[in-house]
């Protein structure tokens, strides 16, 4: 396996930070593993954050793709509020709804609908590994995700990057897959069986995108695997068996440890992601324990993806992801 070498959107983006670093001095930023995640310290969400703040956050989210906070009670509304300040936010989910009083929130509990479904999933590496909402048309740029009611033990989230995972493919490979496509839509597991309920809010909500293999990532330049395991169903053009295997390929890769960072949540931390740039994982261990698990997420409105090939993602069925406009906190 070819690793990542330092190359210039990287480097662009550590001269960035270090920049922004010194404009807000107080905020400490400590990697977590060699190419995924960074925990931030020294500010506090509860209240607005100031430019030289919201840029700091922000140039560490580019950099690291997904940033932590330990500390940080906050309420529904502060959430909302910490949220907007890095864009508009999307409504809470376009499939499975939002929290009643808080459109623009989506509750990421134990035992709820979008893991309503019976049967024995197949599992592979690479199971449940998946970007937000990626058969939309425009997929979330971003996503906030807050714990409340957090197990002792267990159920840590673990996110990969999806741009080192694509500079340590070869050159051909690279190549090849500029010129790919795949398609995107919601559906149950493979090897599952989904409830009539999860059956009805996907019918009634269809969502489903052909998206390029490569995206340019609209901030950084970097150029991105774009294969969120959980949606990605096949690679247009190819018969059955060339889409399976060379996406199980790409998959396995993404997912290998090299790539990723995990996380142990406590009550009030925070993880804020980039969905342009990750895939990340939810945990199955929580079904094997009593304890109840609850956290909540809010989400950024994203572009339409653009390919390597400077062609831009198509809308297959379904409206784009677009701001909730419930009023202001």
């Amino acid at each position: 396996m070819n690793m990542p070498l330092p190359h210039a959107p990287l480097q662009r983006l550590n001269e960035q930070l270090s920049a922004a670093q010194h404009a807000a001095p107080h905020i400490q930023i400590a990697p977590q593993s060699a190419h995924i995640g960074a925990l931030i310290s020294g500010v506090n969400l509860q209240q607005a954050l100031s430019p030289a703040e919201v840029h700091t956050v922000r140039s560490a989210l580019l950099r690291w793709k997904v940033v932590f906070f330990r500390g940080q009670h906050l309420s529904h509304e502060q959430q909302i509020a910490f949220s907007r300040q890095f864009g508009e936010l999307t409504p809470g989910h376009p499939v499975f709804g939002h929290v009643d009083g808080y459109p623009e929130l989506y509750s990421i509990a134990k035992h709820r609908k979008a893991n309503r479904h019976s049967g024995q999933a197949e599992q592979r590496p690479w199971t449940g590994w998946h970007a937000d909402v990626t058969a939309a048309h425009n997929p979330p740029a971003a996503s906030i995700l807050r714990g409340v009611t957090i197990p002792p033990y267990g159920g840590d989230t673990q996110w990969t990057n999806l741009a080192a995972a694509y500079e340590a493919l070869s050159k051909p490979l690279q190549s090849f897959l500029q010129s790919l496509r795949g398609q995107h839509h919601f559906s149950a597991p493979q090897g599952a069986t989904a409830s009539q309920e999860y059956l009805e809010l996907v019918r009634n909500n269809t969502l489903i995108s052909e998206h390029p293999l490569i995206t340019v990532h609209p901030e950084t330049g970097e150029n991105v695997l774009y294969i969120s395991p959980g949606f990605l169903k096949f690679i247009v053009g190819l018969n059955t068996r060339e889409s399976r295997a060379l996406l199980e390929l790409l998959w396995e890769h993404a997912v290998n440890s090299e790539f990723t960072v995990r996380f142990k949540w406590e009550p009030g931390s925070l993880a804020f992601w980039d969905n342009r740039s990750t895939a990340h994982v939810a945990p199955q261990d929580i079904f094997a324990l009593d304890f109840e698990r609850q956290l909540y997420r809010t989400t950024l409105v994203g572009e339409v993806p653009v390919g390597a090939d400077g062609r831009a993602s198509t809308a297959i069925q379904g409206d784009p992801v677009l701001a909730s406009h419930n009023a202001a906190y």
